[in-house]
């Protein structure tokens, strides 16, 4: 097993409050950024194996461009208007095939529309041919997910 960072792409208008790979922490992500921030240090085998999965887990803030009009923080009314805000936060796991690699490198974690989910954990940057998830950041939302 290696060492390796973790990091995450929003390609949602929800943020991503904080968020886990198999156990380790990753960086929380503002809507439809990611990249970067790494947090220090999830592990992946050396050698990719068929069947390998990693299982994340995350907490969304649906609303988070609401906190702009709250009261001064630190009063009783900001702590209020927090609990009501947090109570509509969601939350999800999910467990993900992580696609074949020849060279371990970091963990990659994309949060799609629809609750959907990527990881991968190669040594190919975002951005490169070769790297399998190439969305954009600002993914077009659906009005209905299927199964919703």
């Amino acid at each position: 097993m290696l060492p390796t960072s973790v990091t995450g792409y929003n390609h949602t208008s929800a943020a991503i409050n904080r968020f886990t790979v198999n156990g380790a922490v990753g960086p929380n992500i503002g809507p439809h950024q990611g990249g970067g921030s790494e947090v220090c240090c999830g592990v992946i085998p050396r050698v990719w194996t068929p069947g390998l999965r990693a299982i994340v887990e995350w907490e969304a803030d649906p609303n988070s461009k609401l906190s702009t009009k709250w009261p001064p923080l630190g009063t009783d009314a900001f702590r209020a208007e927090l609990k009501k805000h947090a109570a509509k936060y969601t939350h999800h796991i999910v467990t993900v095939d992580i696609p074949r690699y020849e060279v371990a490198g970091s963990l990659k974690v994309h949060f799609l529309p629809c609750d959907q989910v990527r990881v991968s954990a190669d040594n190919i940057k975002r951005g490169e041919p070769d790297y399998p998830y190439n969305f954009p950041l600002n993914m077009e939302e659906p009005k209905a997910c299927l199964g919703s």
